[in-house]
Parts: C-alpha cells; structure tokens; sequence
C-alpha cells in the first residue's frame, strides 16, 4: 500500500471532477504565492480567541500541546475575505455543491451554496493523533448500493484545505482513505478500505487540498519542533445551515469587512436571494 496521498492535478476540469468523484479529494498546486502564504500566517497569530464563538487559544484540554483554533475568521480580518472565493478553487467548489437539489428553476452556480465556516488552525509539537472520522455522513448507505451504476450520492458539505507549511510526516499530516467515501458508513476501527490504506498529504506551502464531508481521514501527530498552519474553509449546499458562532443572533458580520466584499463573496456569505422555505 501506498504511504502518501497521490497529488495530481488535472488541467482539464472534467477529469479534476471524475477523480473527485472517484477518490474523495482534488489537489491544486502553488494556488498560493510565499507572500500569501506569509500573510496569512502573521494574519494567523495576530487573531485573539472569543470563547462564546469556541475559539480554542492555548494548551489543548486534551493534552499537553499548543492549539489555536479560531473560527469564522473571515469576520475578524480583510485578509481572509480572498479565501471565501479563491480562483479556481470557488469554481471547483461550486461544481461539487453548488447543484440544485430540488427540482425547479436553474440557479446560478453562486445561489446555492455559501461557506459555512472558515477556521485558522494552528498545532504545536505534542499534537497527539486523532482517531480515523468522517466530518459528516449524511447518506449511510449498504456499499453495493453505492457501487450500483445508477446511484449518485449528492455531496452536501466539502472542505478546501489552505496549507500554509511544507508538509513532512513528522509534522503531522492529514492522512486520508482514497475512495472511502463509497464504503457508505464510518470506519468503526478499520485504518483501510477496498485495499487502500491511510496516505498522508506530504504536499508544500501554497498547495490546496479539497475533499468531501464522507471520506475517511484523520489528523496525525506533531512529532516536530514547529507549529503547522492550517486555513480551512468549508462550504455546503444552501439547504445546509451555516455554522456561525456564537449562535441565537449573538452572531453579528463586521460591517467593516462586508463593507470590503464583492458581491461573490457577500453572496457566499449568506446573502442570498428569496427561495424555498424563506
């Protein structure tokens, strides 16, 4: 078995979409130049936690090492507004979640979907591993159903990794089941499926990472010396709610980053127009 991911990316956005399809993941190459890269990270250690939105800034409580995790950050600097519709990477997003998925009028690509979270993630050495997940199973399903032919499990929520380091295994790496989303269920303890084993993510800084909601990964240690920085985005159909915390309307945008949005970006930030169950 393969020990690290294979990153290819198509040119041709067809097959880019065909391996996603197949895999659970598309990779794009030095989407990033080292400038973003640096900005983002000293956008990163600027950022201060709010604790009613979650925020984690310390000793994580389940170990001894350093995390900063901290959310909805494209509301805390101008920054981050150009990771809510990164070129190349929105139009990808949009052909994997932005179908319709009831029946009626067309829609345009950017109506029906919007982010539903944008997360800083900064882990220190002693990060321990994290056990094989799913984010979100939302169609567990019996594997030959998912093998028929016929069947086309609709992708809900997807996730655009940002890395923001030069990958090694020590540093602790996303490692991912290629194709496991098709196993239709968590991975209840198994580390492989239909021969495909865990495969860390040993790409560099500046490269891109999008991968499905249903398939199998897990965060690795920090065996090293050095903080990783991670930008995570995630994006859902419209029909999926945003997760913008704190919750019961304690949530307010900042007028003077929305003042700094385009249109694109204000719409996939949840100004959309009418539609069902307005």
């Amino acid at each position: 078995m393969r020990d690290h991911l294979l990153l290819k990316e198509y040119q041709d956005s067809e097959l880019q979409l065909k391996y996603f399809n197949k895999f659970g993941y598309a990779f794009f190459k030095n989407v990033l130049s080292n400038k973003e890269v640096l900005e983002l990270r000293n956008a990163m250690d600027r950022l201060t936690p709010i604790k009613e939105s979650f925020d984690r800034d310390g000793i994580h409580p389940d170990g001894k090492f350093f995390e900063k995790h901290i959310k909805c950050v494209f509301n805390r600097d101008p920054i981050f507004l150009a990771y809510v519709d990164r070129e190349k990477i929105i139009d990808f997003v949009a052909s994997v979640v932005g179908h319709n998925v009831h029946a009626g009028s067309k829609i345009s690509e950017y109506e029906n979907f919007h982010i539903i979270g944008m997360t800083a993630w900064i882990t220190g050495p002693g990060r321990k591993d994290q056990q094989l997940h799913c984010d979100w199973l939302p169609f567990p399903l019996p594997e030959d159903v998912i093998k028929d032919a016929r069947v086309n499990v609709p992708l809900l929520v997807t996730t655009v990794h940002y890395y923001l380091d030069d990958l090694f295994e020590d540093l602790g790496p996303t490692k991912f089941v290629p194709g496991s989303h098709l196993a239709g269920r968590l991975p209840n303890g198994d580390t492989d499926w239909n021969g495909q084993g865990e495969q860390s993510v040993l790409c560099n800084a500046g490269d891109v990472l999008v991968f499905r909601s249903d398939v199998w990964h897990r965060g690795t240690a920090n065996k090293s010396n050095q903080n990783r920085y991670l930008l995570q985005v995630h994006y859902a159909n419209r029909m999926i709610a945003q997760k913008f915390p704190p919750y019961l309307n304690k949530f307010q945008f900042n007028e003077s980053i929305l003042e700094q949005a385009s249109l694109r970006q204000r719409r996939l930030l949840g100004d959309h127009p009418n539609a069902a169950y307005d």
